[in-house]
């Protein structure tokens, strides 16, 4: 099995949040995915949270990594290992859940992470570290129509 990896380099600034969602969508297109499909939707909204957290937290640049299984080296082979998310930034403080008030308006970034993935986690690395997540293809979405904390999250999709 092969696997594609690519990597954006992530600017200290929230408008990069954006760009690194668009950047994911044209990646999978590039590769054989429906930009659309929920597998898809799932991946933006966990590297938009992922990277967010890198941009406010840190108020350094980040790095942003995906790897793809791909079979015959063009297309996402979505029934096989599960697509990987990294992002690398430059604080040594480790990524720390919180479980937000109903109102407020930030604070459900690992939440939704540790809801949408399969496993997830953080190691140091250099004098940062590198925070990750695996999203497996062949698993279904989880249903989060009915939950409230997706209205503060629709406007960044």
């Amino acid at each position: 099995m092969q696997v594609l990896q690519v990597q954006l380099a992530v600017q200290a600034d929230p408008a990069e949040v954006g760009r690194a969602r668009r950047w994911v969508r044209s990646r999978l297109r590039g590769h054989g995915l429906d930009p659309e499909a929920p597998l898809a939707e799932t991946l933006v909204l966990v590297v938009s949270e992922l990277v967010t957290n890198a941009v406010v937290h840190t108020g350094c640049p980040a790095v942003l990594r995906l790897t793809m299984p791909v079979a015959d080296g063009t297309s996402v082979d979505a029934a096989s290992t599960p697509l990987r998310v990294e992002v690398a930034d430059a604080s040594c403080s480790a990524p720390a859940p919180r479980h937000a008030d109903g109102e407020a308006t930030s604070g459900r970034g690992l939440e939704l992470v540790e809801l949408l993935c399969e496993r997830w986690g953080w190691y140091p690395e250099g004098s940062g570290k590198r925070v990750w997540c695996e999203i497996d293809p062949a698993a279904p979405a989880p249903e989060l129509v009915s939950e409230p904390v997706l209205d503060v999250y629709a406007w960044q999709l």
